[in-house]
């Protein structure tokens, strides 16, 4: 989750991407479709996604009551999955009590990973110790039911790492979401057998250090992701995002790599399938 939502002004408007669903198939593998943004038309926002070819969207949980909300919209749609965990923002009233509630979800088949967690040295909406101890819990319990990590790192990368390395998280791997370091941080990610996932904010300008990442990564280590309702793709911007917008970061991505949309659809598709240990 970001909360930087970009400027409310004015966006222009772009004729919609136009691709065959029948040769490739898109997971957002990032989204907070619980969010109050999407009250209003949350149903029309996934048969918009499911429109354009989606095989699957993944929404996450922030805090206990998020991903129960999150587990409840993945029962009521088979194309929804589900992840739980405590963002760092919350971390400064978790406890036992939270951590074994975050637990009792995870045995619903929908559920697919423990996050989104991590540490937010940006905001601080929660102290650094408290931060780190709900990290290190939240590790612990993914390692204990066997999920992949779903990780929140803002301004606190050797920290995070840190964490990862002596709390064993390359043991079960997973996301590290909104991927925002450079090609040396992309590296040490790699190595922990975690998967960088790329947001709209690929498309935005002066995104060369991104760019950079996005181009030398593996191609079968790289996700894409909305973090809707938060960072819209150009030429969107300003506006809330959905879904189905996550397929103008793709031609973007696809562009940096100079390979056809479609090939890349394929891959990121079998890509957020291994990281999950899910086919969807």
């Amino acid at each position: 989750m970001a909360e930087d939502r970009g400027p409310r002004a004015a966006t222009s408007r772009s004729t919609p991407l136009r691709y065959s669903s029948n040769r490739c198939l898109w997971i957002d593998s990032h989204a907070h479709l619980d969010m109050a943004d999407f009250d209003p038309d949350r149903e029309e926002v996934l048969r918009r996604a499911w429109k354009g070819g989606f095989a699957a969207v993944i929404t996450i949980g922030i805090d206990l009551e998020s991903s129960r909300k999150a587990v409840a919209l993945a029962e009521a749609e088979a194309r929804v999955w589900a992840t739980v965990g405590l963002h760092p923002h919350e971390a400064g009233g978790f406890d036992a009590a939270q951590v074994a509630a975050i637990k009792s979800l995870t045995v619903n088949e929908k559920v697919v990973a423990v996050g989104e967690v991590g540490l937010d040295f940006f905001r601080n909406y929660a102290p650094h110790p408290r931060q780190k101890e709900c990290l290190r819990a939240m590790v612990a319990l993914a390692r204990e039911v066997s999920l992949p990590l779903v990780i929140h790192d803002r301004e606190a990368h050797e920290e995070v790492l840190k964490i990862l390395q002596e709390e064993k998280a390359g043991e079960v791997g997973g996301i590290f979401h909104c991927f925002s370091g450079d090609w040396s941080l992309a590296r040490r990610c790699l190595d922990l057998h975690f998967f960088l996932s790329v947001t709209g904010a690929l498309t935005y300008k002066k995104r060369s250090i991104l760019e950079e990442v996005v181009r030398r990564a593996p191609l079968d280590r790289l996700l894409l992701e909305t973090d809707a309702p938060f960072l819209t793709p150009q030429p969107f911007r300003g506006q809330r995002n959905e879904p189905a917008r996550l397929l103008h970061t793709a031609a973007r991505m696809a562009e940096i790599r100079r390979m056809p949309l479609e090939e890349l659809g394929q891959a990121v598709y079998q890509n957020t399938c291994r990281a999950f240990g899910k086919t969807f």
